[in-house]
């Protein structure tokens, strides 16, 4: 198991320009202790890790690990969200911004969309101020479309479809946004509305 180091807190203090002084009193323990504990003299009690945590200005994991994330997605556009698949069982993951996650043991890369091409054409009508949705494709369990996806800045649908299904799908018309639509055996390809 790991436990905070005396590096971490140090590199967070002085991160925040924090003195062992200020730490300390926000903290409720003395200088000499936050001195011992960068030093590697002493380690702070579990009961004050959540409080060391808030006072540097980071999760209780980060400290612990001392692998320090930062927000590299401050604007939370869902245009920049990204899809994963899992192989196995098909669900259905989505984040936005960059994630690690896993599904049946496997652990997925994010989905690369391509533009479409002749044999995955996303084809788009607009009907009563929506956009209905179909693909001339395969639908049976060997090869088919496992979902379509409608994503715009603000909003994310998703249309999970089955072998042996239609494709056709109706989406509520939001502005303009990225139609989605990913192939059990080729991954997923996109269309600007």
């Amino acid at each position: 198991m790991s436990y905070v180091t005396g590096k971490t807190i140090k590199e967070l203090r002085e991160k925040r320009k924090l003195t062992q002084k200020e730490l300390a009193e926000k903290i409720s323990v003395s200088d000499k202790t936050i001195s011992k504990w960068e030093t590697g003299k002493g380690l702070p009690d579990i009961a004050i890790i959540e409080e060391l945590a808030k006072a540097l200005g980071v999760s209780i994991a980060e400290l612990l690990t001392g692998d320090l994330r930062e927000n590299e997605n401050p604007s939370g556009n869902m245009k920049k969200i990204l899809f994963y698949v899992c192989p196995i069982c098909g669900n259905i993951i989505t984040s936005v911004g960059q994630g690690t996650f896993s599904c049946c043991g496997v652990m997925l890369p994010p989905l690369e969309a391509e533009a479409c091409e002749e044999t995955h054409q996303i084809q788009v009508e607009t009907v009563d101020k929506e956009y209905y949705v179909t693909l001339d494709h395969p639908m049976n369990k060997k090869h088919s479309i496992s979902f379509l996806a409608y994503v715009t800045s603000a909003s994310v649908e998703i249309a999970k479809l089955y072998p042996e299904q239609d494709i056709s799908v109706r989406f509520r018309k939001k502005g303009h946004g990225i139609l989605y639509a990913y192939c059990n055996r080729h991954g997923m390809f996109r269309r600007l509305v």
